[in-house]
């Protein structure tokens, strides 16, 4: 891409970046990115081939690590974050777990807040705990809990904001501060809000990571995930995942770039639609609860207000009878999902309970609000008088 085309679109507003973003013209192809779905690379000789593999060179080496169509993924998510650099990577947990890989050792202390994804707690606890790394958790709302739990082991701080599935908020800007102040790193979950409604970088963040599977994607096809950041420390995630190979598929790239061009606009939908949903959730009587930012009863309002740009697409609610009436509500829908995805085009419902947080302790699951009457619904694309009337035929039951 030339100097003169990259200077414009950094300048350039984020629609704009969205769906021009990384793009390569040519001849042969200006309105579709193209997919290069091939191993390795073929060099004109010997020396040159030398000097690629030694860095000294640009060009591609092989694809577990160099690929066209992933780079042109990653520069535009990173464009979209405001970062120097990204890396895409298998999935959003190979992301995590990337991040951790390269810059964790023996020793080392996690600060995390408790309100996480399942599987990452899984990570934390079972698999990082095998290596002598330790992980504290905080309640995320409580600046003096982070400050307290941090020691001079610890070298990163993780969170989820909003958090999944009950949309807490952490002040990032806070925590960047904190960080910074120990010199350690903070990470921001950003998958619930997507660049499009949130950037953690701008307010202090060192790197922000995606599961690409959800709203960047949009329509439940591909897995994938991502880490947006400085150069420097995205180098240091490239090298891990140059050696362990925990790498983006060029198609699912391809995929992904699709995505972003819509994302936007399918956000804005999202969001609406959410936001109807919760508040005629809040009205029903069987409704015990609703976890939805948007809502002046959640009492981290002002902040997501400060910080995102909308309130996300996500609703949780709880229902009075627990897990039984809370699988009565899942078991009556005949429009809605009844899977664990989120981010989709399709409105999902799911059981946290049992499925996202399903391999996390009950004590631990309590402590972090997953209670068994807990649905999470990922608000789609369809008409929201259709999913509230879907939502309804369990209601009614209870």
């Amino acid at each position: 891409m030339s100097d003169e085309r990259t200077q414009a679109l950094q300048q350039a507003r984020p629609a704009t970046r969205a769906v021009r973003g990384g793009q390569r013209r040519s001849d042969e192809m200006e309105h579709s990115e193209a997919l290069y779905m091939t191993s390795s690379y073929v060099f004109d000789d010997a020396a040159s081939m030398a000097d690629t593999f030694a860095g000294e060179r640009e060009g591609n080496v092989y694809s577990r690590y160099t690929n066209p169509t992933v780079r042109t993924f990653e520069e535009r998510l990173a464009l979209l974050e405001g970062g120097e650099a990204a890396v895409g990577t298998s999935s959003g947990m190979a992301a995590i777990f990337s991040i951790c890989m390269a810059f964790l050792q023996s020793g080392d202390e996690v600060v995390s807040s408790r309100s996480i994804f399942g599987s990452t707690n899984v990570v934390f606890n079972k698999y990082l705990g095998k290596f002598g790394i330790s992980t504290r958790y905080v309640d995320p709302k409580d600046l003096s809990a982070w400050r307290d739990a941090i020691t001079d082991q610890t070298k990163l701080l993780f969170v989820e904001t909003p958090s999944n599935p009950l949309s807490e908020v952490a002040d990032i800007r806070a925590l960047a501060e904190l960080a910074r102040s120990v010199g350690a790193l903070l990470v921001v979950d950003n998958c619930f809000c997507t660049p499009a409604l949130q950037q953690p970088l701008a307010l202090g963040a060192d790197l922000v990571v995606h599961s690409a599977t959800k709203f960047i994607d949009g329509q439940g096809r591909a897995l994938g995930g991502a880490v947006v950041g400085r150069k420097t420390e995205i180098d240091e995630i490239v090298g891990f995942l140059r050696s362990a190979g925990p790498s983006m598929s060029p198609f699912n790239a391809w995929v992904f770039l699709k995505g972003l061009e819509t994302l936007s606009l399918r956000m804005a939908q999202h969001c609406a639609n959410a936001q109807t949903l919760a508040e005629w959730l809040e009205a029903q009587p069987q409704v015990v609860k609703v976890h939805f930012l948007g809502l002046p009863s959640h009492p981290q309002h002002q902040l997501a207000r400060e910080q995102q740009s909308d309130f996300g697409g996500v609703v949780s609610f709880v229902v009075k009878g627990g897990q039984e009436a809370a699988w009565k509500v899942i078991d009556a829908t005949r429009i809605l999902s009844i899977t664990a995805n989120l981010g989709d085009a399709k409105t999902t419902i799911t059981h946290p309970y049992t499925t996202t947080h399903g391999r996390v302790g009950d004590e631990e699951k309590m402590a972090a609000g997953i209670e068994p009457g807990l649905i999470r619904v990922a608000v789609g694309l369809e008409d929201v008088l259709d999913i509230q009337d879907d939502l309804m035929r369990g209601l009614q039951q209870l």
